[in-house]
C-alpha cells in the first residue's frame, strides 16, 4: 500500500487527483499539497519519521508549473535526500518530458488525468517500492527497435510501434529525439546522432543540429535572402549553412533518378 502526497496549485486538480488516488486499492493514504513549499516542509517530516514512520511518504505526484517553487525545482531538490520518495510528474504541458526524465521521474502523466494512466503510474510506482527502489528511477522508454521498419514507442502506458516511413522529421532533446509523424509527436530516449546513422540508408539525412528529416516528406525547399529552409506538411525547419549544399545535392539527386 503506497502513501502518497499530491502537489498541484489548482484547487479542482489537487481535489480530482486525490479522488482519483483514494479510488485506487494500492494507494493506503494520499494528502495533498498546494505548493512545493508546503510539500517540501511535508516530505521533511516524512524524511525524520523515517520509512516505517506513521508520516511517511512512498511518492510524490507532482504538478511542474507552479508559482515560486516549480515541480522540477522540487525535484531535484530531492534527489539531494538519502532516501526521497519516489516522483510522478502530473502536468498538462509535455514539453517538460526531457527535464523530467533526466530527473529519473518514475512516470509523465499529462492532464487531463484518465484514471486507467494514472493507474499504470501507480503500477510502476508498486514495483520499484516492492523491489526496494528509492528516491527516483529511470521510466521504461524503449531503447532498441524490435525491426528496422518500426520503432516502439511509450503512448499512455502502452508501447506502440511507429513505422519509420511514417516519421516526417526528428527533432533534438539531450539524449531524448521527438519524433514527428504527420498526426502526433512521440518522445523516445534516443540520441538524434544514434538515429541520424540508423536511418540514413533509409532517407533521412541531418539539416541542423536539432533536425533530422525525411527527404520523401521535404514539400518544399526555400531560398530567402541567403538562408534555406524545407517545409514539411504546414511547419517550416531552418537549415544550417553547413548542411544546406548537401541537402540540394540529395534532392537534386531524387529528382533525376
Amino acid at each position: 500500500m503506497l502513501r502518497a502526497l499530491a502537489v498541484d496549485d489548482e484547487r479542482p486538480s489537487l481535489e480530482e487527483l486525490l479522488y482519483l488516488l483514494n479510488a485506487d486499492p494500492r494507494i493506503g493514504s494520499a494528502e495533498g499539497a498546494g505548493d512545493a513549499t508546503e510539500a517540501l516542509r511535508r516530505i521533511n517530516r516524512a524524511l525524520e519519521s523515517g520509512p516505517d514512520g506513521p508520516d511517511a511518504i512512498d511518492v510524490v505526484f507532482l504538478d511542474i508549473q507552479m508559482p515560486g517553487l516549480d515541480g522540477l525545482d522540487l525535484a531535484r531538490l530531492l534527489t539531494g535526500f538519502a532516501r526521497p520518495p519516489l516522483v510522478v510528474f502530473v502536468t498538462a504541458h509535455e514539453d517538460f518530458a526531457v527535464q523530467a526524465f533526466d530527473l529519473k521521474a518514475v512516470d509523465y502523466v499529462l492532464k487531463p488525468v484518465r484514471r486507467e494512466r494514472l493507474a499504470e503510474a501507480v503500477r510502476r510506482a508498486v514495483e520499484l517500492r516492492a523491489a526496494g527502489r528509492h528516491g527516483t528511477a529511470a521510466p521504461r522508454i524503449p531503447v532498441h527497435e524490435p525491426d528496422p521498419d518500426h520503432i516502439p514507442v511509450e503512448l499512455g502506458g502502452v508501447t506502440r510501434f511507429v513505422a519509420v516511413d511514417d516519421i516526417t522529421h526528428v527533432e533534438a532533446k539531450g539524449d531524448y529525439a521527438r519524433l514527428h509523424t504527420g498526426r502526433a509527436s512521440h518522445l523516445v530516449r534516443i540520441p538524434l546522432s544514434t538515429l541520424e546513422e540508423r536511418w540514413r540508408s533509409r532517407g533521412f539525412v541531418r539539416i541542423h543540429r536539432r533536425h533530422l528529416v525525411a527527404l520523401r516528406h521535404i514539400g518544399e525547399l526555400r531560398l530567402d535572402a541567403g538562408t534555406v529552409s524545407v517545409l514539411i506538411g504546414s511547419e517550416e525547419l531552418q537549415v544550417s549553412r553547413r548542411h544546406a549544399r548537401e541537402l540540394r545535392d540529395l534532392l537534386m539527386r531524387r529528382t533525376t533518378s
